[in-house]
């Protein structure tokens, strides 16, 4: 890329790239614009995200008379569902350009907490995880990062780093915000200020993402960009025959399910080994620390280091944290499982977009990646009812979580094996 701004990919390619003045930095002011849009949009997506939701849980039981159980239950089905619709969103994101989409998303996400507020039973609880899941969880999070995996050329792993990292900063200070604001107005007008506030942010950001490009007139010739785009892009049908298309998936699942799972019992998990709620509960922020570390450290080396070795990194931490639960007692040993288990997580959202736009080009992004964003959110939706259904078995957290540290050494080794993609 020989511009100072975001290369958008079907832009024009210079004619002679030998004759073009070389620019003193490639990091401009847009470039920057669009990874602080895109991270501030991630934001956003935190009352559809687990962190942003949990604090509701306890409020709801009250307010609605179920059971913890069927709130898990209402919850599981919501994200299933809101899974399916995953595909059919990238494929507009490739149709239609990210602006389009994500200002569609931003009302749609305002409109399902609006009548979110409005629930009285397990039915519209369930259609209402359904469709913030749908919303926050997948659209919005697939709009903002395809965005940048498109429109950035230039240090697009760093640039989907930073924009990771600012999500991840956000949700994770979220729930603080989220508990007050429920403390003060309740749960239902603490939607309806979530409401505002996604349509505020959401809307206006998302005209900084790239127009839709103008359709090619099958009578013209073809750029020489459009050309190398579609030539050296692959379509769904190819990208899922291949075997790393599995592997970056599998792993992004894994992580989802598994550390959703610490994640929704974590005040249980650390209270049986000996920490109290509020120190429990602080466990977050170790967590939060390391995760945002790896993923700007993932997304600064991800265009130049093979992403089997952030895989591995990631599913190896991740083994290690649940290993760990056993031996985590109040103090150093509980600090270290939070950096453990944050490093895990934080070293994969760096590294997918980054790597799925390496392996298939861009063309086709936003339907392979609407693929994978479904069967990641959809594991999200197991990971605490396995470690739940693992607890009422055994009687406590630590075998079901040792068990679990299985399915991450699995794919270590599926993942030392498998080739780099190419067309036959």
């Amino acid at each position: 890329m020989s511009s100072s701004t975001p290369h958008f990919p079907h832009s024009p390619a210079p004619s002679d790239r030998r004759t073009a003045p070389r620019p003193r930095s490639r990091i401009s002011w847009s470039w920057l614009a669009l990874i602080g849009a895109a991270g501030l949009i991630s934001v956003m997506t935190a009352p559809g995200q687990t962190a942003g939701l949990s604090v509701f849980t306890d409020p709801l039981i009250v307010e609605l008379g179920l059971s913890r159980t069927d709130v898990s239950l209402s919850y599981l089905i919501g994200t299933l569902v809101g899974a399916t619709v995953q595909p059919f969103i990238g494929r507009a994101l490739d149709r239609w350009g990210a602006r389009s989409v994500t200002v569609v998303i931003g009302v749609g996400f305002a409109v399902i907490l609006l009548a979110f507020s409005f629930v009285g039973e397990i039915i519209g609880l369930t259609a209402g995880f359904t469709g913030v899941r749908m919303a926050g969880q997948g659209a919005l999070t697939l709009a903002a990062t395809t965005a940048v995996a498109r429109a950035i050329h230039h240090r697009r792993g760093l640039a989907l780093g930073i924009a990771s990292a600012i999500g991840s900063a956000g949700i994770s200070l979220a729930p603080i915000f989220v508990e007050r604001l429920i403390a003060s107005v309740g749960i239902y007008d603490a939607w309806r200020w979530e409401a505002v506030l996604v349509a505020v942010v959401v809307i206006p950001l998302a005209l900084v993402f790239p127009k839709r490009a103008p359709a090619v007139d099958p009578e013209s010739t073809p750029s020489t960009a459009q050309l190398t785009i579609q030539k050296e892009s692959w379509t769904l049908p190819e990208a899922v025959r291949s075997g790393m298309f599995w592997v970056i998936a599998a792993s992004l699942a894994t992580s989802g399910m598994l550390t959703t799972a610490l994640a929704f019992h974590q005040i249980a998990i650390l209270g049986a080994q000996g920490l109290t709620p509020l120190e429990a509960a602080a466990n977050f922020l170790p967590q939060t620390v390391t995760g945002i570390l790896a993923t700007l450290l993932t997304g600064s080396l991800v265009d130049r280091v093979s992403p089997k070795v952030f895989i591995v990194f990631s599913m190896v931490t991740l083994a290690a944290a649940l290993v760990m639960l056993p031996w985590v007692s109040s103090g150093v040993a509980a600090i270290i499982y939070g950096l453990v288990l944050g490093a895990a997580g934080g070293s994969l959202r760096g590294m997918e977009a980054a790597s799925y736009v390496r392996y298939y080009g861009l063309a086709h992004i936003g339907n392979i990646r609407g693929v994978a964003t479904a069967i990641g959110l959809a594991s999200t939706a197991f990971g605490p009812v396995a470690l739940s259904l693992g607890f009422d078995l055994t009687g406590s957290f630590t075998t079901p979580a040792l068990a679990l540290a299985l399915i991450p050494v699995i794919i270590i080794g599926v993942a030392l094996f498998v080739r780099p993609p190419q067309r036959a």
